[in-house]
This record gives structure tokens, C-alpha cells and sequence, in this order.
């Protein structure tokens, strides 16, 4: 097979479990031709307009495709065409996955990635701008499964107590409180909480608090009243304008709250409250579904309250009960201990 000048020797994509930042790749010329170029770029549209995938989700299964396509230009060593993917066998797909497993990516990233190039291909026969059917009979790599690790109900009221004192600012302290209060008593994402502008704050009487979450869906969570209690106490001490537009939840400069912010909040609680590594903004959240479900929560209303697609998402929730009743057990029966 010929070999286009400058396609051998293509550096692989970096592994973005080995590095805490994925490097964008930047070849010229990419190892792929206009066809291919447009193809991905009308899948990333039909992603985002049809699916209503959020960005995030566009840009990794961006890197996953683009990933994908650089192996084929080292695998063949000729620039890749849609005649390139249409005679593309299941080994070839194999020796994707195994280059994959040399770089030591984890088996969860490899799903996910395996996922977009399938959604590709399917879309691609789907317009017939090719026909390949040789995924179909690829088996997606095992994901390890992961029980959420949740706060103890003593771990999170401490969390919610100090994360107001944080800070020498009193209103940033408020916010941070406020924030937090948002993830564990409402079981919002933190990108959800921060999204929040001024029009959506809870009014003194308000129960529910809409939330437009994951693709664009909407669901409606109730509100506890220390929720809406703390959100206008600190909007009562923000020094910042407060228009119908503007971010909810600001900066120490005036600017929207970035997540980062409050996930290095939470390492500083981590360290004075002795917790564990694994407690982040977002085990706040599994904390939410978690207690809920201890307490008696039914697991479709939990689902609705998180914004879960499936309820197998939700049903993680139920391995962690089970976890903790059988430390109960293991600690309270008298016939457990030998």
C-alpha cells in the first residue's frame, strides 16, 4: 500500500488518564481528507442539534473521532477517505483497541470512545456515505463497576456547618454555603447550580426550583427552606448587581463562579474536617441520592430528582445502601462478629 508522505509515524492522541490536561492536537495537514473533515463536522452538528448533546459531550467524543482517525492514518499510513472506512474490517477495529490498551488508557475512557466511533459509523451508513457493518459484532470493553461514594449524613451536615468560614469575605463564605447547600439538598450537578442566574433565585415561599439539565431537559426539584434561606442571605451580603441576567453565583471579581472554585473550597474542607479524597462537589450529590434512598426514597422519584436518563443509573444509588446496612449489620448483630 502506498504511503503518503508525512502520514507515518503520527503521534498517538495523549492519554487523558495519564495527563490532568488533554493537549489539542494540531497537524497540518490533517492525515484525513474534506470529506472526512465535513462528515465529522456534520455528525458533532447532528450531535448538538438533534441529540442536544451538551459541549462537554461534543468534545470528548470530538477527540474520541479524532483519536480514531489519526490511528488510521499510522495503521494504513495513507491519508483516510470514506473508501478508507467503508473497507475497514473488525480487525483493524481490534487493533485499535489493542494500540489503546498498550497506552494504558482505562477501560472506561475506551468505552466511551468506542461508543462515539459506533454512533459515527452508524450515522455514516445511515446517510450511506458508506457501508460498514463490521462494529456491529465488536464487544464494548467492560466498565469496572463503581459504587458512588457518598458523605455519611454526619460528614455532610459538617460540610454544609464550615463551608461558610472559609473565606474572609463573609459573602464569599455565604456563597460557598450556598453552593454546596444547592448540591446536597437539591442534588444538583455543580454546572447546574452555576448556571443559575438572578431570575432564577427562590423566592421566600417558592418549593420548586427548575432546573434545565444534561441535553437540554428540564425537571423540577424541591426546595428545603435552609436552601432558599441561605441563597438570600448570601445575596443579601453580595456586593455585586444583581440584574435579572446576571450570574446567580459570582466570583470575587464580579464574573460568574467558576466550578474550579468551589472544588478547591471543598479540598480545603477535605483537609480541616479530615475527610476522604473522594469527597468532592459532586459526592455531594450522591450523598443526596444516597440518603434519600436510605431513608425510604423511591428509586423513580430519585431518578426524576437527579435528571437520570435510565433508571441503571439511579440503581447504583442501591449498592451503596446495601454497603452500608451491611456495615450495620457487621457492627450491631451479635452473631456477626467471629
Amino acid at each position: 500500500m502506498a504511503k503518503a508522505p508525512g502520514i507515518r509515524n503520527v503521534p498517538p492522541p495523549q492519554n487523558p488518564d495519564q495527563t490532568k490536561k488533554t493537549v489539542e492536537l494540531d497537524f497540518t495537514p490533517i492525515p484525513w481528507d474534506d470529506e472526512i473533515q465535513s462528515a465529522f463536522e456534520g455528525w458533532l452538528k447532528w450531535h448538538a442539534t438533534e441529540k442536544r448533546s451538551s459541549d462537554k459531550t461534543l468534545e470528548a467524543y470530538g477527540h474520541d473521532i479524532r483519536g480514531f482517525l489519526y490511528f488510521l492514518a499510522d495503521h494504513n499510513g495513507e491519508i483516510t477517505t470514506l473508501a478508507t472506512l467503508t473497507s475497514l474490517e473488525t480487525r483493524d477495529f481490534r487493533s485499535w483497541l489493542a494500540a489503546r490498551a498498550a497506552r494504558e488508557f482505562s477501560k472506561t475512557s475506551t468505552a466511551r470512545s468506542l461508543s462515539a466511533v459506533r454512533g459515527f459509523f452508524k450515522w455514516l451508513n445511515r446517510r450511506e456515505l458508506i457501508k460498514n457493518n463490521a462494529l456491529d459484532i465488536l464487544r464494548t470493553p467492560k466498565r469496572p463497576h463503581t459504587v458512588p461514594k457518598a458523605l455519611t449524613k454526619d460528614e455532610a451536615r459538617r460540610v454544609m456547618h464550615e463551608s461558610s468560614k472559609l473565606h474572609d469575605d463573609s459573602w464569599i463564605g455565604l456563597r460557598d454555603q450556598a453552593v454546596l447547600l444547592l448540591l446536597y439538598g437539591c442534588g444538583l450537578r455543580i454546572s447546574e447550580a452555576l448556571s443559575l442566574n438572578q431570575e432564577d433565585a427562590p423566592g421566600p415561599k417558592q418549593e420548586i426550583l427548575r432546573i434545565v439539565g444534561k441535553g437540554q431537559k428540564e425537571r423540577l426539584v424541591p426546595l428545603l427552606p435552609i436552601v432558599i434561606e441561605a441563597i438570600a442571605t448570601y445575596q443579601d451580603a453580595c456586593p455585586y448587581s444583581k440584574k435579572t441576567n446576571d450570574a446567580l453565583f459570582l466570583g470575587a471579581k464580579g464574573n460568574r463562579l467558576s466550578a474550579r472554585i468551589i472544588q478547591l473550597q471543598t479540598q480545603k474542607l477535605r483537609a480541616i474536617l479530615g475527610l476522604p479524597e473522594t469527597a468532592t462537589p459532586h459526592a455531594l450529590r450522591h450523598s443526596f441520592a444516597t440518603h434519600l434512598l436510605s431513608n425510604g426514597g423511591d428509586l423513580r422519584a430519585i431518578q426524576e430528582l437527579l435528571g437520570h436518563a435510565s433508571l441503571s443509573t439511579t440503581q447504583r444509588y442501591t449498592d451503596v445502601d446495601t454497603e452500608e446496612l451491611l456495615k450495620v449489620y457487621d457492627k450491631a448483630h451479635p452473631r456477626a462478629q467471629k
